[in-house]
């Protein structure tokens, strides 16, 4: 049998160990039985309690009571597995409720009712769930939609959203998505991470972790670059802990993800248009307001539009020290992006005038990628260092060595590497104070 061959007929079988049985077994009728009896004895209850610690108390006991006027002989399995499933649909996510509740899954993806992967990490897996069907599927979806005041339907079939814990959601209906509801949750840690676990990761090196720490001290203005799920928002959130506890912190987010602990940050959130048409609040829109509140830093989760005129308007206005994120495949590419986004913003800029703002707004470039094993790694530390005639100038100040290889579990033995050169921000910092070791950008034989 060919290699092509063993791939497909390995596909179809664990489809199959997927799906057969799943909303036909005489389990499943029998917990969908038992939860019609459910809603019908608590009925409103389940909408109307405040409580959710009363609300779960109840169901609990009305699961019991119902199980218990059954003829049919449950195994105590099956009574816990029942239970476990129904108090999930009622009171959390449906079948998806344990693997938000799992640590070790940081990605869950919903392709359809009965075909669901997560990602453990770093790998992409099936898993042994399903919805009982699509209907179940978009009650779920809007469930989660109307907990933060947004909506989704076939007139507006995409939304953003978030869980109480700041989960990222992403929601596609027909007739964008052609074979059904699609639901994608980005899961954020419980307790967020600080930079020892980045540097407990291999995401950057302790050299690195201070000097990152010194540039948020020191007020340099930072851009988090780095393709989809290569951990932006973690570095940014992780970074902003360095900002100091006397500053007034302003963040700007699509949906609110930023886990921040200093005593005076205020939080602001985007707004999608209402079902006229009416209602839109944009990051842009949030972040011209910021401006005018008195903040010693702005801290956006994404740039993405023309939103990046008024960011580095700001940076080059007094607002040092501030921080955002953006997608790029290169440090130099994120720059093409600013450019890009700039012009997004309607003004008719010629491309020196944005690239000397972009030169003069912009200190430090954090580039960060996911490499082939699954990794989410720190691949450039690069100082933007002004103007040299039309184009922006670069220099590299640490880069992922990637030349050691790989073990034989396939994961990549690579680290970040100084590349000798010292950043002309340094006098900046002493300027206010911070010294840092100058063997930190000794020269490493890594790169000549």
């Amino acid at each position: 049998m060919s290699l092509s061959e063993r791939l497909g007929r390995h596909t179809v079988e664990a489809t199959d160990r997927r799906t057969t049985g799943r909303s036909t077994g005489p389990l499943a009728q029998l917990r969908r039985r038992v939860h019609r009896e459910l809603q019908e004895i608590l009925g409103p209850q389940l909408y109307s309690e405040r409580s959710p610690e009363v609300l779960e108390r109840r169901v609990r006991e009305t699961l019991q009571t119902v199980l218990g006027k059954d003829d049919n002989l449950l195994t105590a399995a099956d009574r816990a597995q029942i239970i476990s499933e129904i108090c999930d649909e009622i009171l959390g996510h449906g079948p998806i409720e344990p693997m938000l509740r799992d640590p070790d899954v940081s990605e869950i993806m919903v392709n359809g009712p009965e075909s669901i992967f997560v990602e453990r990490f770093g790998k992409i897996l099936p898993v042994d769930a399903a919805f009982v069907d699509e209907e179940h599927l978009r009650r779920i979806i809007d469930k989660i939609v109307a907990r933060v005041g947004r909506r989704i339907d076939e007139s507006s079939p995409m939304v953003d959203a978030r869980l109480p814990d700041g989960s990222r959601v992403n929601a596609v209906l027909p007739p964008v998505a052609l074979d059904g509801a699609k639901l994608t949750i980005r899961k954020f840690a419980a307790d967020p991470y600080g930079i020892h676990d980045l540097v407990a990761f291999g995401t950057l090196s302790r050299q690195v972790a201070d000097l990152l720490a010194a540039c948020v001290h020191g007020r340099q203005d930072i851009l988090i670059s780095g393709g989809t799920g290569s951990g932006k928002t973690t570095t940014l959130n992780v970074l902003s802990q360095f900002i100091p506890h006397t500053e007034r912190i302003i963040t700007i987010e699509d949906a609110a993800e930023l886990q921040l602990h200093q005593p005076h940050v205020v939080r602001l959130e985007s707004r999608p248009a209402n079902v006229e048409g009416r209602g839109e609040v944009s990051i842009r829109d949030l972040v011209r307001n910021a401006l005018r509140m008195r903040p010693d830093r702005i801290v956006v989760g994404e740039v993405r539009d023309g939103a990046a005129l008024d960011m580095l308007q700001a940076m080059n206005t007094g607002h040092d020290g501030s921080l955002t994120t953006v997608h790029a495949n290169s440090p130099r590419d994120s720059l093409s992006r600013l450019e890009t986004m700039v012009l997004m913003a309607g003004m008719d800029l010629p491309i020196r005038a944005i690239r000397e703002q972009i030169s003069s707004a912009v200190d430090l470039i954090v580039h960060q990628s996911r490499l082939r094993d699954g990794t989410r790694r720190i691949t450039h530390v690069t100082e933007v260092v002004g103007m040299e005639g039309d184009v922006i100038s670069l220099q590299d100040v640490f880069l992922y060595d990637h030349r050691a290889g790989q073990d034989e579990q396939g994961r990549l033995h690579g680290s970040l590497q100084p590349t000798g050169l010292r950043p002309r921000f340094l006098e900046k910092l002493a300027d206010t104070g911070i010294m840092l070791d100058p063997s930190t950008f000794g020269r490493t034989t890594a790169f000549r």
